[in-house]
């Protein structure tokens, strides 16, 4: 995947901690840890944004093995559970994890991180092309998972780099787990073009997070909608940033309000504000706004990434060609993946998509061809007849109450609407109920002290459900 000798001396990493590693030492050591499981397997990896966790994935996907990424802090119990469902060869921890995993051998420590040796001995077929396998939003014990295939995250991070002209003086700090989708993609593509990671796993809420962006001038960040609302709170708008040059955003949309934001920020400032779409089905992207149009088109996921195709169909499964017409999003791309797993016996699967994805997004284009998202699919209710999009309503409410949580889930003709502010019950039941014409008998305002969301920042909606009288 990555040619780390002709990056030679360049530095690959810094960590938070001023430890730094040069593309020739990433390489060396991700052929080392290659070299001692020594054949294509399944191997777990724990991951933090920490050098060990890198060196860990590059070694695994040059080194022909398979990983299947989690996050670090994933619940015992659950990881126990995914361990009993797919019975890996080896897993990759942080150090200090080692004594969690009793019945387990210790076959090398490097980086802070350690080889276990497992006591499963499962042979089972791995599909030739298989690469990677990555959770569907960075969260949960769910097995299951994405199959990505090299050809898959080759396509994608070429197309990335084309599109966000990418190049080996970008100093890209993590805001993102890298078992995340979004978070990955931003290692594979700097690492690609022998740029440097700035690792870190403290959140933009954090004094640290801001004093290691300014010490290591850091030139770009990538955030989920909700990293961006933490940001207007945190009047982003007036801090010194002098090495920034671009931010982008994926992982949802943003409200109009938020997304006009900081493009103004970004075109009065001589900064880069690059809005993304993108699934983890397709690798990571499959559409993005040019930043010159973050203004004009704001609210727009923009067009297809380079190689990549939209349209829209109806639900009868025909072609929508008349703009401003909602239908059903369908990517076509070298980036679609191979589908899912949810078992060990899947990873023998060959491509079940053939480079067709149906995204469950409803959008409609505009004269210009720009895309604009509208909602998710399964994320409408009939209210007494009416169809009613749950992610406008959650749109409408933070464009109209600055700074407040809320989530709107429901069934049919009843909705909840979640808030962490109990003072603007009322307010906002009225607001709703002006705004959408709806009766206020047909939904209900639930205050709770958080909306529960995955390691991704993306709301749980399901966790929702136990709310529902």
């Amino acid at each position: 995947m990555w040619n780390f000798a002709e990056h030679g001396n360049s530095t690959a990493i810094i960590d938070e901690y001023g430890k730094t590693l040069t593309y020739r030492e990433l390489k060396t050591e991700s052929e080392k840890l290659a070299a001692i499981i020594g054949k294509r397997c399944l191997v777990f990896s724990l991951c933090r944004n920490e050098i060990g966790a890198v060196v860990g994935y590059s070694a695994f996907i040059n080194g022909d093995i398979v990983p299947l990424l989690l996050n670090a802090n994933l619940e015992k119990e659950l990881l126990n559970n995914l361990l009993e469902i797919y019975k890996p060869e080896y897993l990759w921890v942080p150090e200090e994890m080692v004594s969690e995993f009793q019945n387990m051998s210790e076959e090398v420590n490097m980086q802070g991180y350690s080889l276990l040796k497992t006591h499963y001995k499962v042979d089972y077929h791995l599909y030739p092309e298989l690469a990677l396998l990555l959770t569907t939003s960075g969260s949960t014990g769910s097995p299951k998972f994405v199959r990505q295939s090299y050809a898959n995250i080759k396509a994608n991070t070429d197309s990335i780099i084309e599109y966000l002209e990418l190049d080996s003086s970008e100093r890209a700090i993590t805001t993102l787990p890298m078992n995340y989708t979004y978070g990955l993609s931003i290692i594979n593509t700097h690492l690609m073009v022998g740029a440097t990671l700035l690792l870190t796993d403290k959140s933009l809420m954090q004094k640290e997070f801001w004093n290691f962006f300014k010490s290591e001038k850091a030139t770009s960040f990538g955030g989920v909608p909700y990293t961006y609302e933490m940001l207007d709170r945190l009047r982003f708008y007036r801090m010194q940033l002098p090495s920034l040059r671009y931010m982008t955003q994926a992982g949802g949309k943003l409200t109009p309000e938020l997304h006009k934001k900081f493009a103004e920020y970004a075109e009065e400032n001589g900064k880069k504000f690059i809005v993304m779409y993108g699934q983890c089905e397709a690798t990571a992207r499959m559409g993005y706004l040019p930043a010159n149009k973050a203004v004009e088109k704001c609210g727009s996921i923009g067009i297809a990434i380079p190689g990549g195709k939209f349209h829209l169909i109806d639900d009868n499964g025909n072609y929508i060609d008349q703009p401003d017409t909602t239908g059903e999003l369908v990517y076509e791309g070298a980036n679609v993946t191979l589908g899912y797993a949810e078992c060990s016996a899947d990873l023998a699967k060959g491509d079940e998509w053939n480079g067709i994805l149906r995204t469950g997004d409803m959008a409609y284009f505009d004269k210009d061809g720009y895309y604009y998202i509208v909602g998710r699919k399964k994320r409408f209710l009939k209210i007494y007849g009416n169809r009613v999009n749950l992610d406008e309503i959650d749109r409408l409410i933070k464009g109209r109450f600055d700074g407040l949580e809320c989530a709107s889930a429901g069934v049919d003709d009843h909705m909840y609407i979640f808030i962490t502010d109990g003072s603007k019950a009322d307010a906002v039941k009225d607001f709703v109920a002006n705004k959408t014409k709806l009766n206020p008998i047909a939904f209900k305002i639930i205050v709770i002290d958080e909306i529960p969301k995955n390691d991704a920042g993306k709301i749980l909606y399901k966790e929702l459900a136990r709310y529902y009288e």
